[in-house]
């Protein structure tokens, strides 16, 4: 089973929400655990979660979802799709234990994480309450449509100067998508390379602010 550094509702009482960050490559939870520090007191009732990658980095150092050696299109469909029982099991035993249900779940990823985000998310039988996808793309995006169980709101964000997966992604991951039938925003920030920016967290706060108002309605 999955896990990693953790974050308790700073409210003190039972969690209401979770949000799951899950990491790119060469990182682990202890990278993205940073962010839910940054937004808890923004979401005083929500439990944050970053699970450590199945698998050590083949860069040396790190864990990683899975592995990326030529870096094309098939590699990812197979390495998401090898991975993405491990990261559902997860997210069953914590909602779980937690008392809570995919309606009160958001992903959020980086990269690699954003990927995973982006296969585990939408072939959920019941949906969750949305994803913030950074840095990151689609695996197999022929094989969507065809099997998605359910339609988060999705949050897109890029830099427009990202050296490690282009912003070119972008563009055909909200067009996948879309096609797809997913209500889905995105953000392109100049000037940013493969990172997260003030600008990005702050447009992630705000979409999770969205989507757990709208949730618990």
């Amino acid at each position: 089973m999955l896990d990693g550094p953790r974050l308790a509702p700073l409210s003190g009482g039972p969690a209401k929400k979770l949000v799951v960050l899950l990491h790119g490559v060469g990182a682990d939870g202890h990278d993205l655990i940073d962010i839910g520090k940054h937004w808890a007191p923004l979401f005083p009732d929500a439990y944050f979660v970053a699970p450590d990658a199945p698998d050590p980095s083949d860069w040396g150092m790190g864990r990683q979802w899975f592995r990326l050696s030529v870096r094309d299109a098939h590699e990812y469909w197979q390495g998401a799709s090898a991975a993405a029982p491990k990261l559902d099991e997860f997210l069953d035993a914590e909602l779980q234990r937690l008392g809570l249900t995919d309606a009160d779940l958001a992903l959020v990823g980086f990269s690699q994480g954003t990927m995973m985000a982006l296969q585990v998310g939408p072939r959920r039988p019941r949906e969750m309450a949305g994803i913030v996808a950074y840095s990151g793309r689609i695996a197999g995006v022929e094989r969507l449509k065809a099997e998605t169980k359910s339609r988060p709101p999705i949050l897109l964000v890029h830099g427009a100067l990202d050296e490690v997966i282009p912003v070119a992604a972008l563009q055909e991951t909200e067009k996948a998508l879309r096609d797809a039938g997913f209500a889905v925003a995105s953000i392109e920030r100049p000037a940013l390379g493969h990172s997260i920016d003030e600008a990005g967290l702050a447009a992630g706060a705000a979409f999770l602010k969205r989507i757990f108002a709208t949730a618990d309605v």
